[in-house]
């Protein structure tokens, strides 16, 4: 056992790691309808970590730990509840003596686990909006605010999108079986884009103050793998987005300085840049390009491949080309904004001031930090005004304080220029 202290910071970053996957190998058994059980054997799980940890320590291997409190939990429901519909009865008979090895720790089963309920959630009977949200939810324990953010909408929105899900769900019979071969092609894109915005969350959260949350990288790293490895969903679009995923993954650690503020890109320490990782990135994306399909996913993922292994000094000609592209298969502001970036590197600030301008997003936070970069060489109160309304429209406190940082370079620049002189 470790120090019973400790708990207080292990704790938290297990439960945002382990509880969705014990609720995905749960339900694998069990079914959606039956969820609730599920995630309140999970809820219990933990709170019997905090109550027993405090006292007793962190025990040697507390992931197991957890997975085993979580089948003497399942057997003591099993054993005490008496109300089930005769179809969870006769679950319980046949797999009661089972539960060990339902539950049982083992990398394998979690992650089949939570792809088969990815799978099983993305059902048809739901939109895809709903299908993705629901799943986010589910097997990412994404909260309410971050499903409203990865959609762009409102909390209130999204409750009810998500409601309005699982009903749909139960009163359609949903139960985790094996899908088809048809099955799973034909909700491949939405796993993909479920996976994706798990990643971009981990990347560049924006309801957390940190920056970064490696953990949501990891797991969708795991799960994108996953289904590289499996010859039914073996495609060129999951290699895509495998390769940017692990293009993107390689900055992490030098995207955040030691107090966690962020680092842009033109002043990160490559030497931080994790070298396998681009390695991998690159030898998934060659995969990924061995069809005529051109998805979102490639283009981003060559976006960057350009960002972390060329050395080209016209490698923003090919990027701003890509960005082209890209907007085109799918507009968004955040594309529109990179785009825009990439067009000041090729053509200059200024030509690129007038392309931010016609995007017109008054109420995003990106559109005036990008303006306040772009003005910084150019006119500074200008730039500085932009910025500060940048600080106002963010809730991250790390975005804030790089904005403040750039404030403060640009007005000490110009003390010492006014001191020269």
């Amino acid at each position: 056992m470790t120090n019973p202290k400790s708990y207080t910071e292990l704790l938290p970053h297990l439960f945002r790691q382990e509880y969705a996957k014990m609720t995905a190998v749960l339900c694998r058994h069990f079914g959606l309808a039956h969820i609730e059980i599920a995630e309140d054997i999970a809820s219990d799980t933990f709170l019997k970590a905090s109550e027993y940890w405090a006292v007793h320590g962190v025990p040697d291997n507390p992931t197991a730990w957890l997975y085993t409190v979580a089948a003497n939990k399942l057997k003591d429901y099993f054993k005490h509840r008496s109300i089930f519909d005769s179809r969870i009865k006769g679950a319980v008979t046949a797999q009661a003596m089972e539960i060990e090895k339902i539950l049982e720790f083992d990398d394998q089963i979690i992650a089949d686990s939570q792809l088969a309920m990815i799978f099983a959630v993305c059902h048809p009977t739901n939109s895809t909006a709903a299908q993705i949200a629901l799943a986010l939810q589910i097997l990412c324990g994404f909260s309410v605010e971050e499903i409203a953010k990865a959609f762009l909408t409102n909390r209130e929105t999204i409750k009810k999108r998500l409601q309005r899900a699982r009903t749909n769900l139960r009163n359609n019979h949903f139960q985790m079986q094996d899908l088809t071969a048809n099955d799973i092609q034909a909700r491949l894109d939405t796993v993909l884009k479920t996976l994706y915005l798990l990643f971009n969350e981990g990347y560049f959260s924006t309801t957390h103050n940190q920056l970064i949350r490696k953990e949501l990288c990891s797991e969708a790293a795991r799960l994108t793998l996953v289904l590289a490895e499996n010859p039914l969903t073996n495609t060129p679009q999951v290699n895509a987005l495998l390769a940017l995923i692990c293009l993107q993954s390689s900055r992490l650690d030098a995207r955040t300085g030691t107090n966690g503020e962020a680092i842009l890109f033109d002043k990160q320490d490559k030497s931080l840049w994790d070298q396998a990782l681009i390695d991998r990135g690159n030898y998934y994306l060659i995969h990924a390009c061995n069809a005529e399909e051109v998805s979102k996913y490639h283009l981003e993922a060559a976006i960057a491949y350009w960002h972390t292994t060329s050395t080209d000094t016209n490698k923003w000609k090919h990027i701003l080309q890509l960005y082209n592209r890209l907007i085109l298969i799918e507009y968004s502001p955040v594309t529109a904004l990179n785009r825009a970036f990439a067009y000041a590197k090729v053509y200059g600030s200024e030509k690129a001031i007038e392309e931010v301008k016609k995007l017109n997003l008054p109420e995003n936070n990106y559109y005036h930090a990008l303006l306040g970069y772009l003005y910084a060489q150019i006119d500074m109160p200008i730039s500085i005004q932009h910025y500060a309304k940048a600080i106002d429209l963010t809730k991250s406190n790390i975005e804030k304080e790089t904005l403040r940082q750039e404030i403060d370079r640009l007005l000490q620049t110009a003390e010492n220029k006014g001191t020269a002189s």
